[in-house]
């Protein structure tokens, strides 16, 4: 009976003795997985590539952020080469004006109205994926948008049957961007354009465009920009070219300031890509500006 129990006994002190060693020995992996752990890399976000959700003309990959709203005025003069009694292109402007919206952290909203052809245009702004470093990162910036375009000025020759989808334009866009260093931003935008009605018969109704924009930080609060697009299929007559507009950024607090040169006439992709008729080499350059200011609307949590 002794025997037994001395047994039991020992049998007994080497459980409690295998469970203190199990427990130390699984505490010390929790603490080298924590270790680990700590020492990881943790996941940030790359904001501000541009100062602005647009590059000049054009959306860039930034979104406004959640309860904000962007007051946007683009303004754009007559052609520099008017010379003196045109006062270089300051007696004639063509602006939009504009509200954006910011919905959620990779969502975004706007409308416009602009006085060329009194056309009225609104887009959707998603990101798909944001650039990103350490755990889980991924090296680019992925954007999609959506736009529609509607023109309400007068038909030319009202005997004419018209309809009411002919003012209609759409545009599709996906943005692929990287922020390099902290002043050096690029992105690449393969963009479409459906007109339901083109101005004859040779134009195409479906243009295909590839653009392309930078940024280089100067200063604190000044950098240099330019955007510019490629179209595969023009219309066949050469009456119209690409659009190209270089400026400069000035952040002055809640107000970003752009101050540029370009060919196009147009503030909206349907009007950029496929009505730019001025030409950079013969001196068809028009100065604008565009101004945006933010507001608050709803409390950040």
């Amino acid at each position: 009976m002794n025997f037994y129990f001395m047994k039991s006994k020992k049998i007994s002190l080497l459980t409690i003795l295998f469970y203190v060693v199990s427990s130390a020995v699984s505490a010390q992996d929790n603490d080298l997985l924590q270790l680990v752990n700590d020492n990881k890399p943790k996941k940030e976000y790359i904001d501000y590539s541009f100062k602005s959700t647009r590059v000049i003309m054009s959306q860039s990959m930034e979104l406004l952020k959640p309860g904000t709203m962007d007051f946007r005025i683009l303004h754009r003069f007559g052609n520099i080469n008017g010379g003196g009694y045109e006062l270089f292109g300051l007696d004639h402007a063509t602006m939009r004006m504009g509200f954006d919206f910011g919905i959620s952290r990779n969502f975004m909203l706007g409308i416009g109205r602009s006085t060329n052809k009194k056309e009225f245009d609104g887009f959707l702004k998603y990101r798909l994926i944001h650039q990103s470093t350490g755990s889980h990162s991924f090296p680019l910036s992925l954007v999609v948008v959506a736009g529609s375009t509607l023109q309400t000025l007068k038909w030319n020759d009202p005997t004419k049957k018209y309809y009411f989808s002919d003012r209609l334009g759409y545009y599709y866009q996906a943005i692929i961007g990287r922020k390099f260093t902290d002043g050096i931003s690029l992105q690449v935008s393969p963009t479409i354009l459906h007109q339901n009605l083109v101005p004859a018969i040779s134009d195409p109704n479906d243009l295909y465009a590839l653009g392309v924009g930078g940024r280089f930080k100067l200063s604190k609060r000044i950098s240099f920009n330019f955007d510019y697009y490629y179209r595969f299929n023009p219309d066949k007559q050469g009456e119209t070219l690409n659009p190209l507009s270089i400026g400069f950024d000035i952040e002055t607090g809640g107000h970003v300031f752009q101050m540029h040169f370009s060919n196009a006439i147009g503030m909206n992709e349907r009007i950029f890509l496929s009505e730019t008729t001025n030409d950079w080499g013969n001196g068809d350059i028009q100065f604008g500006f565009n101004l945006s200011r933010t507001f608050q609307l709803k409390k950040r949590k």
